[in-house]
């Protein structure tokens, strides 16, 4: 939907990088006639603060909960689903002096934000409410656990410092009537399918103390949050996704560099940020390193020669609280016109209403889209977005058809708790914080029983009767990493700091010799991967450049699980047995990455088994075509572009190869997986989605002007032959056969 600008802004030469406008209309607030029958402190809290009529959506959340349901508010950025959940808690305590509450965030700094709109919305209910997560002070946790009637926390924290010590929180757990659980969006893949075995845990034990908390949940815009809900928690709720908040309108512009263009996207966004901020408007930059963050304010510095350097900073992981609460409320009272950050500011951290939103480099999530460029127009004048598409298959094919990511057909959150793995680690944490019995399975993940009798087969769970025994004294917890899958990690050491894990296999690719690792926006250089003893050595390093490894792939099939035919070709979905070989790595430096410097590694082979998508392609006259090669390898490179967005996950998490003669079956065939031992669903959801999958495909070539291929429609970091030999001609005749099913 091209248009015209909703409100004047020009940014010299941008006309010169415009790939499409998309404006997003205003719409008019709904709001319902009475406030919801609140206690009568919350409802006059409600009135002092300017809320004396809620939107219908407000109401309608507030109502189910008090009613008793679980209720899940689906709805955009800034629609005020805060306000329900605190609403709902404060009613509850109010009721019940005695009772308590848990909110669950996905990191410390949104707890450390919603703390405040907590209190200022309680000042009249003298509540106690506190933080508990890794920084709080050790001296301060038992005050907390005993007299906090609101606690906030994350599932890290639940999952290592709460479960397994419950005996110390009986008092808690008895008397918890509440659960929040914010951004329930960001449980997806591995990270929420082990929260869905933490929830799990949590009321189990609930109900082993006498309680059954009501879960109110809150999530972005995605296409299944009612699935989502019931996959982390086992229980169904009264869903609320109907947003009837007003909506100022956004117009959004998306650009793309060309390769030859003299400015690197960072510089573009610079220059976008201080054409907003000279003109007036309070300016956020989405970048998605803290390289690129500082990359970004150092060229916006050098446009403001005239002008006071200080109107721009860097907003990101590993600035100290202190720190990060001082630049929010600069930012908030306008001392600070402009702010480059990573996504550490994506997640509701409330600075007040915005102007203009620059996101440098699209993410593959469109629901994080949408979440960063829904922080500006929150106010009654309508916002501006600018996206600055890098040289990526993905982002030019995003931000060429923005209706893609605008339309209702978001993408699901997909989540696996069957994974063998992550079953049978968490099991291990249930069985130590209580026995389990026959009964509970029920509850559990599906396949838990058998996970279960396998555990007792290997001697990690003692079966007696109908209950089965932790066969052990220590918690297993602290090994088992809820942000991966595998039980065999890495631990990644910083002097004699533990900065965090990752699974063994994905160790090879990411935290190599050489290798540039980013965490919370900080970036690391590994000195060594000790493999002997599972641990790399990292040291804090300030680079201009980031590393991408190289990967050969071997995939053999395992079982077919289901197969549809197009023509003489077929797409299957099968396990898969992938053993990959990191052969080396490229340095690309931020402001150049055409010249990587590639520099080989020597890596023993590591083999997953896991689930995936194989094509299995028909060539007509194949052994006559010198370019049937070149077309597998581009369709292969097409359909690994354009599949994150579809299976809701981040394009790492996806793993590819292709085969000119496939060694079992002689003919042409390419597989996309699952990057995660045992597979998570992306590939059940690609395969179910394959005639859109295809169609984006080809959408994604022909939507380039180029006839080979180029960086911005078949070009990836990591080919594992330099992005030679591709066909894209081809690669399109292929497609638009499948479409006809031909």
């Amino acid at each position: 939907m091209a248009a015209e600008p909703n409100r004047p802004f020009s940014v010299p030469d941008l006309e010169d990088i415009l790939l499409s406008t998309f404006v997003e209309p205003a719409q008019d607030p709904k709001s319902a006639d009475t406030l919801p029958d609140l206690h009568p402190t919350v409802s006059q809290a409600l009135v002092d603060r300017g809320f004396a009529r809620l939107y219908q959506h407000q109401f309608e959340a507030i109502q189910a909960g008090l009613r008793g349901d679980d209720v899940l508010l689906s709805t955009a950025t800034s629609s005020g689903k805060s306000l329900c959940f605190n609403s709902l808690v404060l009613h509850r305590l109010a009721e019940e002096p005695m009772a308590r509450a848990l909110y669950l965030y996905p990191t410390k700094a949104l707890a450390q934000d919603q703390l405040g709109k907590l209190l200022d919305l309680a000042v009249d209910l003298d509540l106690h409410a506190a933080i508990y997560d890794g920084d709080t002070p050790q001296r301060q946790r038992g005050a907390i656990r005993t007299n906090a009637q609101a606690i906030l926390s994350n599932p890290d924290m639940l999952h290592i410092g709460i479960l397994p010590q419950h005996e110390l929180w009986g008092k808690f757990l008895r008397a918890l009537r509440v659960i929040v659980l914010d951004e329930l969006h960001v449980y997806r893949g591995v990270f929420g399918s082990h929260v869905a075995w933490v929830l799990r845990r949590l009321l189990r034990l609930c109900k082993w103390y006498g309680s059954s908390p009501q879960i109110i949940a809150c999530s972005a815009t995605i296409a299944n949050p009612r699935e989502l809900f019931t996959s982390l928690t086992g229980r169904s709720a009264h869903l609320v996704s109907k947003d009837t908040a007003p909506k100022p309108g956004r117009t959004h512009f998306f650009t793309a560099p060309a390769e030859e263009s003299p400015l690197t996207p960072n510089q573009w966004t610079a220059r976008v940020m201080v054409q907003a901020a000279e003109a007036g408007d309070k300016t956020l930059a989405f970048c998605r390193s803290r390289a690129g963050c500082e990359l970004v304010v150092r060229s916006a510095r050098a446009y403001l020669v005239d002008q006071d350097s200080k109107l721009v900073e860097s907003y990101r992981g590993g600035y100290t609280p202190a720190e990060r609460r001082e630049l929010e409320q600069a930012f908030f009272r306008g001392k600070l016109r402009a702010l480059a950050a990573t996504n550490a500011m994506e997640l509701g951290v409330d600075v007040g209403d915005l102007d203009v939103v620059v996101v440098n480099g699209l993410p593959s999530s469109i629901a994080s889209f949408r979440q960063q460029v829904g922080r500006c127009g929150r106010g009654a004048k309508p916002g501006v977005a600018f996206t600055i598409a890098h040289l990526d298959p993905l982002e030019h094919f995003l931000a060429a058809n923005p209706a893609v990511l605008f339309d209702n057909s978001v993408e699901p959150a997909t989540i696996n708790p069957q994974n063998a793995y992550i079953s049978a680690s968490q099991l291990l944490c249930a069985a130590h914080e209580r026995p389990i019995d026959e009964t509970e399975f029920a509850e559990f993940p599906p396949k838990a029983r058998q996970a279960a009798e396998d555990l007792v087969a290997d001697g990690r769970l003692h079966q007696q009767r109908d209950r089965f025994f932790f066969a052990g004294f220590q918690s297993p917890a602290p090994f088992v990493n809820i942000r991966g899958a595998s039980s065999d990690t890495v631990d990644l050491v910083v002097g004699d700091e533990l900065l965090g894990t990752v699974e063994l296999w994905r160790a090879y690719q990411e935290t190599h010799t050489g290798a540039i690792y980013l965490h919370r926006g900080e970036s690391y250089r590994v000195d060594k991967l000790d493999l002997p003893a599972l641990r790399a050595h990292l040291r804090r390093l300030d680079v201009d450049y980031f590393t991408i490894p190289e990967v050969q792939s071997l995939v053999e099939e395992t079982v077919q699980i289901e197969k549809e035919s197009r023509g003489q070709s077929a797409v299957k979905l099968c396990g898969l047995k992938v053993t990959t070989l990191v052969t080396g790595y490229n340095i690309l430096r931020w402001e150049n990455r055409h010249e990587p410097e590639f520099h080989p590694l020597t890596l023993p082979p590591e083999t997953i088994s896991t689930v995936g998508v194989a094509l299995e392609i028909d060539l007509p006259n194949i052994e006559e075509s010198p370019e049937f090669a070149a077309t597998v390898h581009a369709l292969e490179h097409a359909l690994l572009a354009v599949a994150p967005p579809l299976a809701g996950c981040d394009r790492n998490d996806l793993g590819s190869a292709w085969y000119s003669l496939f060694p079992t079956t002689m003919s042409p065939a390419i597989y996309l997986y699952d990057f995660t031992e045992g597979g998570i669903g992306l590939c059940e959801t690609l395969y179910a989605k394959r005639d859109e999958w295809f169609t984006h495909a080809a959408r994604l070539l022909r939507s380039c002007t180029c006839f080979e291929g180029c960086p911005k429609c078949l070009y990836r970091h990591g080919c594992e032959v330099k992005n030679e030999h591709l066909n894209k001609q081809g690669a399109l005749h292929i497609l638009d056969r499948w479409a006809l099913r031909t």
